[in-house]
């Protein structure tokens, strides 16, 4: 019997209930019972807070379950915010969290579920760096409170289970990882995705879409997760370029969540993420990260579009069959090409894409002094999703090296 590497794998499932649609938050109160919580304690940001009406839907759907509200979690999830919500969750007696709006408030939503149950100094249960040695993430065991997620924008962030925070008392984010910050549910509620306005979605797509890309050159995909990549990208390249042009279509907003959704299920019955991530991918992602945590003005889909032509450009695929994979994709593959010219051919089609939305292509357009590149390099070094190995100066340098292109 002759089965192939493909055909040989595993899939992992997590418990789950996903509503969709006009009228989805209906449910909100139903599946906090389901959980049989009584104290539900929402977080937020302030533009859900005071610019929508997304609180209030929320509050009367809970009714009695309503136990209280964070509403100033920040950007990129801060440490002294998440540390906030955590006093404010303890006082309040939650025993379930809903998470309302983008990746910043989910991720910190996730942090305080951690922080909540577990017992010992954040610092000692994030990941840590010891010095010339791999990374190490500690198994965090303690029972965590259920989360809800009411999602807002397409974020990836929505059903995964990393926690990555910003302290700025740090040479990096404050990592964790706990399969039980997993949500038990996820709304896609039209109103509340309509709250967004088109530039957070476009940012927050861009940010997908290049993923998507590059995981269309992996050779050997088993076929639940080359059924789940290969329609996340059809969404993604249809939904993207129109985000703009037509903000007011619900169902663009849907279609960009399902992708999303459908990324994170693929790397769940896949090979590790990281694994999966060639030298583009893993590049791109440690430049973006380090660009969108040091400065406040700048998204991380901005700072992923900022790289992501560049270092594709600058880093093809040792294997020509990678790069017609994904050049074939975006459409710009011929026949006889090599990898540098097909991965030039799809640096091109990204660049252009990025342009025909307004998205910045090169980093000098996010504000950033070019004396800062070095500092920015150095920053990419303990990244656990990028750089789960060793640390080195010759990885700088080559960081440095791809900055100094972008820019």
């Amino acid at each position: 019997m002759n089965v192939a590497e493909s055909h040989t794998f595993r899939a992992v499932s997590f418990p789950w209930r996903l509503h969709v649609g006009v009228g989805a938050l209906d449910q909100l109160a139903d599946e906090v019972r389901r959980t049989k919580a009584q104290r539900a304690f929402v977080i937020c940001g302030r533009t859900v807070a005071h610019k929508t009406n997304l609180l209030s839907r929320v509050k009367d759907q809970l009714g009695s379950l309503f136990a209280g509200v964070f509403d100033a979690m920040g950007k990129d999830s801060s440490w002294p915010t998440v540390q906030q919500g955590v006093e404010a969750a303890r006082a309040a007696g939650a025993d379930l969290l809903i998470a309302v709006g983008g990746g910043s408030v989910i991720v910190g939503t996730r942090a305080i579920a951690i922080l909540l149950a577990e017992k010992g100094d954040p610092y000692t249960l994030m990941t840590q760096y010891p010095e010339g040695q791999p990374p190490v993430s500690p198994r965090l065991m303690a029972p965590k409170p259920p989360i809800i997620n009411v999602v807002t924008t397409p974020t990836t962030a929505m059903n995964r289970a990393g926690t990555g925070l910003k302290n700025d008392q740090l040479d990096h984010r404050m990592e964790f990882y706990d399969p039980k910050t997993r949500p038990v549910a996820i709304f896609w509620d039209a109103d509340a995705l309509m709250t967004a306005p088109p530039d957070l979605l476009r940012s927050t797509a861009s940010t997908t879409f290049a993923n998507s890309v590059r995981y269309q050159g992996i050779p050997t995909m088993n076929p639940l997760v080359e059924g789940d990549r290969r329609q996340a990208f059809h969404l993604l390249h249809r939904a993207l370029p129109r985000i703009m042009s037509e903000p007011d279509d619900v169902n663009l907003r849907i279609d960009l969540c399902t992708a999303a959704f459908l990324e994170n299920r693929a790397a769940d019955d896949g090979a590790d993420r990281r694994r999966e991530r060639d030298q583009t991918s893993s590049r791109a992602y440690a430049l973006a990260t380090a660009l969108h945590i040091r400065y406040d003005h700048v998204r991380q889909g901005e700072a992923t579009s900022a790289v992501v032509p560049t270092v594709t450009r600058s880093t093809p695929p040792p294997d020509v069959s990678v790069a017609a994979r994904i050049a074939e994709a975006l459409g710009v593959w011929n026949d006889g090409m090599s990898s540098a010219a097909a991965a030039a051919a799809t640096a091109e089609a990204l660049d252009s894409l990025y342009k025909s939305i307004g998205m910045p292509t090169r980093v000098r357009e996010l504000g950033i002094a070019e004396a800062d590149l070095p500092l920015l390099a150095r920053d990419t070094l303990k990244n656990f999703n990028a750089n789960p190995g060793a640390r080195s100066d010759s990885y700088v340098d080559e960081m440095l090296r791809l900055l100094r292109a972008a820019w």
